[in-house]
């Protein structure tokens, strides 16, 4: 199927792995791309790393774990599992489980990058097992971004809710993108700073971040590389 963007080749599957050419995406899908582009930097930096998602659903990241599904096929490919949690904090014990690669002999992966999700209240449910795994720490090829839905005006949820104080509270650092663009480029420094600080990095989204879609260029790696270099300097 041709959606009208870049090459006469352009596929809805194509969007996953195109460079260098305008690509229609959604925030959600955005989230996908993240864990592919990691898997993609990775192999060029001569790294054989894997990566796991897992969470819970909730708006507005209630179609996240579809994609993921949707995907299958591209995850595998580049060694990324995912396997929904039965709730938030067994998700985020998963999920710190495996920056602990290099505590037992037999490893077979440089390291495992890790994705949670769930929405505001699953963040504050997950409060201990967050606080677990930032506390634990995780690995130099490892890092785990840990991705809340926030529903500040309570469209779909009880009660409004957003997640920075929580995070704050387990000292876990927030980034906020405001748009699908920023979604990739703070996801992916999300990673390095988790890599390189040994903490979780939490990413923050909203509906109208998550739920949007937007024309985007994903860059080669050379150039996709330059914010997570800024971010080591910052270091």
């Amino acid at each position: 199927m041709d959606i009208g963007l870049g090459p006469a080749t352009a596929t809805l599957e194509s969007r996953f792995v195109e460079l260098d050419t305008p690509i229609l995406l959604t925030g959600v899908q955005a989230l996908v791309r993240v864990l592919l582009e990691q898997a993609r930097l990775d192999r060029a930096a001569g790294l054989h790393t894997g990566g796991l998602v897992s969470g819970y659903r909730g708006s507005p990241l209630g179609g996240l774990d579809l994609e993921l599904w949707r995907r299958q096929t591209q995850l595998q490919a580049e060694n990324i599992r995912f396997q929904p949690g039965v709730n938030e904090d067994l998700a985020a014990t998963m999920l710190y489980g495996t920056q602990q690669l290099d505590a037992f002999p037999g490893k077979r992966v440089d390291g495992v990058f890790g994705m949670w999700y769930g929405k505001g209240p699953g963040v504050d449910r997950a409060g201990d097992a967050l606080h677990c795994g930032n506390f634990i720490g995780t690995s130099a090829h490892g890092g785990v971004l840990a991705v809340a839905g926030d529903d500040h005006g309570a469209h779909s949820s009880t009660y409004p809710h957003q997640t920075e104080h929580v995070f704050q509270g387990v000292f876990i650092p927030v980034l906020n993108p405001a748009s699908v663009q920023e979604i990739i480029d703070l996801g992916l420094a999300g990673i390095a700073l988790s890599r390189f600080s040994g903490l979780w990095v939490a990413l923050k989204t909203t509906a109208e971040t998550a739920e949007q879609a937007a024309t985007l260029v994903i860059p080669p790696s050379a150039l996709l590389l330059r914010p997570i270099s800024l971010c080591r300097r910052m270091g």
